[in-house]
């Protein structure tokens, strides 16, 4: 959950976002020491007055300001390819849930289920409870089982929307007519909150997403309560 003056990501609740947050450390470590370097070597050339004549017309500085970027960059698109596969593997989903953007409510059908498929509505500011946050709570949430694979397959009803849940690494555009599908795994229990990040019209700041992972023994007790309730 993000809090006021936060300058970092939230914290992980998934595998794939902890290697995020590990790569934007590496990265972020990189540029820190590019930036050194290069403020060094400006102070260095304002202020000084002397004049080093290997440095004017050098081959093995050429050859070594070409060489070390490409090095940089190598190390930088590895571990990122690695973290893209990563988040393009659904492997053996436990659970599949379509989540289908409209203008402005998301509503959720888990495929596994007959008849188990609800709307999702932002809670009005007036109706909250103590403790609740405003425009982030919904009145339906969507409860997954922790440390399953879930795979979610994301569509929209009318106009573009998308799918995201920081806290867990997922994002997904909801394209009318086409069907993308993404992948999580909650690894502790909680709520995780997200709001639709595609600019969808008048209201598109007031459709929340939040996702509530629970043990599965629960997630089982909650799926025939709401089974028998329809």
């Amino acid at each position: 959950m993000a809090h006021p003056t936060q300058l970092g990501f939230q914290d992980a609740a998934s595998p794939v976002m902890e290697e995020l947050l590990h790569f934007h450390d590496h990265a972020l470590m990189i540029v820190f020491l590019i930036s050194t370097l290069v403020l060094y070597i400006i102070i260095a050339m304002v202020s000084t007055k002397l004049t080093n004549k290997y440095i004017l017309d050098s081959q093995e500085i050429e050859i070594v300001w070409t060489i070390l970027p490409a090095v940089i960059l190598v190390l930088i698109a590895l571990p990122s390819l690695r973290i893209l596969y990563l988040m393009d593997e659904i492997n053996d989903p436990h659970l599949t849930i379509k989540a289908v953007g409209h203008q402005w409510y998301w509503s959720y059908e888990y495929s596994d289920y007959s008849d188990l498929a609800f709307d999702s509505y932002m809670v009005p500011t007036q109706d909250l409870a103590p403790g609740d946050f405003r425009l982030l709570e919904t009145d339906n949430r969507m409860v997954v089982p922790m440390e399953s694979p879930i795979r979610v397959l994301v569509t929209a009803d009318d106009v573009l929307h998308s799918w995201a849940v920081p806290s867990l690494g997922v994002k997904m555009d909801a394209v009318p007519g086409r069907l993308n599908q993404t992948a999580f795994i909650a690894s502790r229990p909680g709520l995780f909150y997200g709001q639709c990040s595609e600019i969808c019209g008048a209201n598109h700041s007031f459709m929340p997403i939040v996702v509530e992972s629970v043990p599965l023994q629960y997630f089982e007790s909650w799926s025939s309560l709401v089974l028998e309730n329809a």
